[in-house]
């Protein structure tokens, strides 16, 4: 198998800062992850600005979370048509396009912890960055997002 073209300039996203869970995302996703990753430079570099102030979780930390906090709510923050086309089996779902307008109904405590997830946690962390600053104090990204969910196995539906 081949590996994938470089990406243009400006498609590949910079992580801020080099630590042991990053480290682990390269190596379980692979080492050209984000090289294969076709986002604007413009998106990526609103993704790289908050995601210093959000916190992300890898697969396993979100299980034992929610395995942990019967009240955490895994919050898929796709598309309305991703969202139908498969999702977490105990996911709630809030659009990304929607969120600032509908969380506070949705989840009216800002203490509850909520492990937010897209496609690929680009967005997640942007949804994540907002919900923190709207005065939710427990939110966190899901690092991989669905891809890294289906990966891993994770309980699926899909339809409305």
């Amino acid at each position: 198998m081949s590996k994938p073209p470089a990406p243009a300039a400006g498609n590949l996203i910079q992580l801020p800062r080099a630590n042991r869970l990053e480290n682990a995302l390269a190596k379980w996703l692979g080492a050209d992850y984000f090289a294969r990753m076709e986002h604007a430079s413009g998106f990526l570099k609103m993704v790289n600005e908050a995601r210093p102030r959000v916190k992300e979780v890898t697969i396993a930390q979100a299980r034992e979370r929610l395995a942990q906090n019967p009240r955490a709510i895994l919050l898929d923050v796709r598309e309305d048509s991703e969202w139908r086309n498969g999702r977490a089996a105990q996911a709630v779902h809030l659009g990304k396009g929607v969120l600032e307008r509908d969380l506070e109904k949705m989840v009216p405590d800002a203490g509850t912890e909520i492990i937010m997830y897209c496609g690929g946690g680009f967005r997640s962390v942007l949804t994540a960055d907002s919900a923190q600053k709207m005065g939710y104090q427990n939110v966190a990204s899901l690092i991989g997002g669905y891809k890294a969910l289906v990966e891993a196995k994770w309980p699926m539906k899909s339809g409305d």
